[in-house]
């Protein structure tokens, strides 16, 4: 809760009304008065209301030609690139100096990416290639710390074809512009071009610009700003993560927002509605001064779900768990109240590297993640490598085929891979199985379709465990439960068999869903038969979810259902008792579970397991949601 939101519920707890910013804006309203109102629509990336005086500020262009060197000037760029590295590595950890004046929760969530900025700025494959084309290509240091973040930055994003999940898809884009973030600091430091500047922000103003990077919001002080809006970026990118940890209501994406804007402007920032309202009518700036408040009070009620129980009302106990693609995202789970990591996407490790990570690289990458959830169970799911991700340091060795499989998601992918790599797999095993030793873990394996491979795996992984004994390595008294992943038709429909093989299930619904319909989620003229709620989804979750039950074995979901709270009544009312889902998703959902009961669930899931066709069931959940509190 920012400074304003804090006055705002004295003042209404004295039995007044909160003060809508009398003085600053109502100088404002005069200045702006005469001048209509303008809505632009844009990305909501930070929830929250805020009103105030806009202040407007563009980024210095950042100017590259391509330019050649001659051979004797090759040390000389050499020189100049590595004071440029020593300038920005001192300007990446001023930037974490500043980070004491945060709140706790937000310098947990930004020094992470920060410190991954500091390792970008050591002997990176950034680095090394700058420094190979100056002496290769006679670049001159920019141009060549230039060409080679955007070979980098196009070879990440090359690895996000259609049929890549949404999340994974995100943090592609992510590792993309943490490489292009980098090579701008660096050329402005070469060219000695200006960074940005925020000293002349206002107390209670809105940012407006055309973009902002994530160094920039890094500089932001969230005491003294109401709230940002930009021209340019994205609901996943480290901009609006950071912005997220700072809890400023934002909103990007909203084109030409910063090219309207003039002198003595009052902005509107809906960072819930993704709407920036440019000189609000009277209607407006009423309704926008309700919302503030209206805002604290739900940010405090939701705050109060992280320490309360996820049980039901007839106290039926259930699992609230967080899915995790980079070790970035730990704060975030932190702040969530998840208990625990339902999925750990491992994928991370091997990417934007030059060889496959070794034993102990791995063992000490899972062993901080174990470690950080202080006692809460890991999931961790072994290498899901597919067609659509390009893994350098995979095909590199020779451990894939350089050239992508035409149809990715029917190819080599997942277990299957690792079963023809037997020495990858059991690398990976044995780090798991060390990690192990930390704290409570779960292996998980991907993309099974048969009982054949889960039995080859388990043979592998005691094979592992038992080498590892003999090294004298310190693991678990008792292996870490071997699950696999439910996400093919083929595998729910077997669940019977391979529920007499695996420990656990976890149920993939946004994999089921696409295999089930045969529908690329990515696809725009198909994206509404992508439907999570079509009966022959929710069947194959049931089937997989009663399976389960029957052996008396874990089941969780994870995916788009399991974040939806929505669909948490229909869940559990099918059995499941167990979710793992975005961590921002972990505090509504909690509240969708306590406020229902399990046998009302139970009728409910029934009605809807009755229905052929999506759209009743739709209706049924939206009806259902209606009667129960939001």
């Amino acid at each position: 809760m920012n400074r304003t939101e804090d006055k705002n519920r004295a003042e209404e707890k004295a039995g007044r009304p909160p003060p809508p910013q009398h003085k600053r804006l109502s100088g404002q309203l005069k200045a702006a008065a005469g001048r209509p109102e303008t809505l632009f629509a844009g990305i909501p990336v930070s929830p929250g209301v805020a009103i105030g005086p806009v202040f407007g500020t563009s980024e210095p262009r950042t100017e590259i030609t391509r330019q050649k060197i001659a051979a004797a000037d090759i040390e000389g760029e050499r020189a100049r690139l590595e004071n440029a590295i020593a300038q920005s590595r001192k300007q990446v950890a001023k930037l974490r100096g500043r980070l004491a004046v945060l709140p706790e929760e937000s310098k947990e969530e930004i020094a992470p990416l920060l410190d991954g900025y500091l390792q970008m700025l050591s002997n990176s494959r950034l680095l090394r290639g700058a420094r190979r084309r100056i002496a290769d290509t006679l670049l001159s240091a920019e141009s060549a710390v230039f060409e080679e973040a955007e070979a980098i930055a196009e070879a990440i994003a090359a690895q996000a074809l259609p049929d890549t999940a949404d999340d994974e898809r995100a943090s592609i884009g992510r590792r993309a512009e943490e490489v292009r973030e980098i090579a701008r600091r660096l050329v402005r430091n070469l060219t000695r071009q200006p960074f940005r500047s925020f000293a002349g922000l206002p107390d209670g103003a809105i940012l407006v610009s055309e973009g902002l990077r994530p160094a920039d919001a890094a500089l932001l002080d969230p005491s003294r700003l109401a709230g940002v809006a930009t021209e340019e970026g994205g609901a996943e990118g480290h901009t609006a993560v950071m912005l997220r940890a700072l809890g400023v209501p934002a909103v990007l994406g909203a084109v030409g927002l910063a090219h309207a804007i003039e002198p003595g402007d009052l902005a509107v920032v809906d960072g819930a509605s993704g709407t920036v309202a440019l000189n609000p009518s009277p209607v407006r700036l009423a309704a926008a001064r309700r919302a503030v408040t209206a805002f604290a009070r739900e940010r405090q009620k939701l705050a109060r779900f992280r320490r309360l129980p996820a049980e039901t009302l007839d106290g039926e106990a259930v699992e609230l768990q967080a899915n995790l693609e980079l070790p970035v995202e730990l704060p975030l789970i932190a702040q969530s109240g998840a208990q625990g990591i339902g999925l750990l996407r491992t994928e991370f490790l091997f990417m934007n590297r030059e060889g496959v990570p070794d034993e102990d690289t791995q063992t000490e990458s899972y062993r901080a993640v174990v470690e950080a959830m202080g006692g809460d169970p890991v999931t961790i799911r072994v290498l899901d490598w597919g067609g659509e991700k390009e893994i350098d340091a995979l095909s590199s060795e020779g451990i894939v085929p350089e050239a992508a499989d035409p149809n990715p998601a029917l190819g080599l992918r997942g277990i299957r891979l690792l079963l023809r790599r037997v020495a990858l797999f059991e690398t990976q095993l044995a780090a798991i199985l060390r990690a192990a030793a930390a704290g409570p873990v779960r292996v998980m394996l991907p993309m099974i379709t048969n009982v054949a491979e889960v039995r080859e795996a388990r043979v592998i992984y005691e094979r592992v465990a038992r080498r590892l004994r003999r090294r004298g390595e310190r693991l678990p008294e008792k292996l870490p439960p071997l699950g696999i992943m439910i996400e093919t038709p083929g595998a729910a429909l077997s669940s019977d068999a391979l529920a007499l093989e695996a420990d656990f299930f976890a149920i993939g619904t946004n994999d089921l869903t696409a295999y089930t319909l045969a529908v690329d989620r990515a696809e725009t003229e198909l994206a509404e038969l992508y439907d999570p709620m079509h009966p022959a989804v929710l069947r194959l979750v049931q089937f997989a979810t009663e399976a389960a039950l029957r052996m008396r074995m874990p089941v969780s979901v994870c995916g788009e259902i399991a974040a939806n709270p929505r669909l948490t009544p229909l869940l559990l009312g099918l059995g499941v008792r167990s979710f793992s889902m975005n961590a921002g998703a972990v505090p509504r959902v909690k509240q969708a579970v306590r406020a229902v009961e399990i046998d009302t669930c139970a009728r409910f899931a029934r009605r809807v397991m009755e229905q052929s066709d999506p759209s009743a069931i739709r209706d049924l959940v939206m009806a259902f949601g209606r009667t129960t509190p939001d």
